[in-house]
């Protein structure tokens, strides 16, 4: 069956009649100011609330803003209204200096677990089978090399922006390889992609929730297991000197909102604080926008005609 999908003016209009609004909202004709990441599961959220808000009549505009400085500048100016995605694994630190501001309030979690860590192809194991203990990565590190890093093996790290401490890892765990960034997440994907068609070797960064961990076959390196310590104390681990020997923190993936948003957007505060997507929802929502290359509109008008009375629940209607 044809599937039907509803233009992003006709989807906003649906819900417009389906939800009465509420009296004196928009009560500040104000922009809110959303936070756009660049990884297709944060634009797929921050574009989905941006039209439920709009739908409220709110202004809304979607500012494309670096992953930490948003939460350690952008949001406690204000300049900056909400963030949908700040993950334990690699902003933990931003985000706990950025709650001793006072200054912006955590909303609460998203819903999907996070977990980013070193991945390679199953098949890399046939040339590396001590794998997936990190100890291995040495005794393999020409087998993950390339042409520009030999005899160093290369591992393909996410944009510099995501942070995530990996050359940090590098040199903490004495690891022989080259650390080289990804430009963009399309990049990153877009080379695993060749390299598993191609079962060259490839070493990189890959995270969940996202559809790279079901659509390929592949373990995750297993490093000593995180701990704060690990990142702030260089004498925890094996190596005496130097912080980061250890793998990323799992956990939470966080939404946080300038603390005035309450005040001045209550009913959008609201909404906001209630938005929520479970593990299976967010990964069916990435594949639809990276596999099928459906829009990222047409994928976030198609959730909200179908989810009217979540919506409404969210704003307590």
């Amino acid at each position: 069956m044809r599937k039907m999908f509803l233009s992003g003016a006709a989807a906003l209009a649906l819900i417009a009649t389906a939800t009465p609004a509420l009296a004196e909202v928009p009560e500040s004709t104000d922009p809110i100011k959303l936070a756009n990441f660049d990884w297709t599961g944060a634009v797929l959220d921050t574009k989905i609330l941006a039209k439920i808000l709009e739908s409220y009549g709110y202004k809304v505009e979607v500012v494309t803003a670096d992953y930490l400085a948003s939460i350690s500048t952008g949001l406690p100016t204000g300049d900056l209204t909400l963030g949908l995605e700040y993950w334990d694994t690699t902003a933990g630190e931003a985000m706990a200096e950025s709650d001793k501001t006072g200054k912006t309030e955590r909303l609460g979690a998203l819903g999907p677990k996070a977990k980013e860590e070193w991945w390679y192809p199953l098949y890399m194991k046939e040339k590396c089978p001590g794998l997936p203990d990190w100890k291995a990565l040495n005794d393999c590190a020409e087998a993950f090399s390339t042409a520009e890093t030999a005899p160093k093996g290369r591992y393909l790290g996410g944009p510099v922006t995501w942070a995530g401490f990996d050359d940090e890892r590098v040199e903490a765990l004495g690891l022989n390889y080259e650390v080289v960034h990804a430009g963009t997440d399309a990049n990153l994907f877009a080379e695993l992609e060749s390299a598993y068609q191609r079962k060259a070797p490839i070493l990189l960064w890959i995270y969940s929730p996202h559809w790279a961990p079901a659509k390929f076959k592949g373990e995750w390196v297993q490093f000593p297991e995180y701990t704060a310590d690990c990142y702030n104390d260089p004498k925890w681990g094996t190596n005496p000197d130097l912080a980061y020997d250890c793998g990323k923190p799992h956990g939470e993936i966080w939404k946080y909102a300038w603390a005035g948003m309450k005040d001045k957007w209550p009913v959008a505060y609201k909404i906001s604080k209630a938005f929520q997507f479970s593990d299976d929802e967010m990964n069916a929502l990435i594949s639809q926008v990276d596999l099928d290359g459906k829009s990222v509109d047409e994928v976030a008008d198609s959730w909200i005609a179908a989810n009217q009375d979540k919506i409404k629940g969210w704003a307590g209607q």
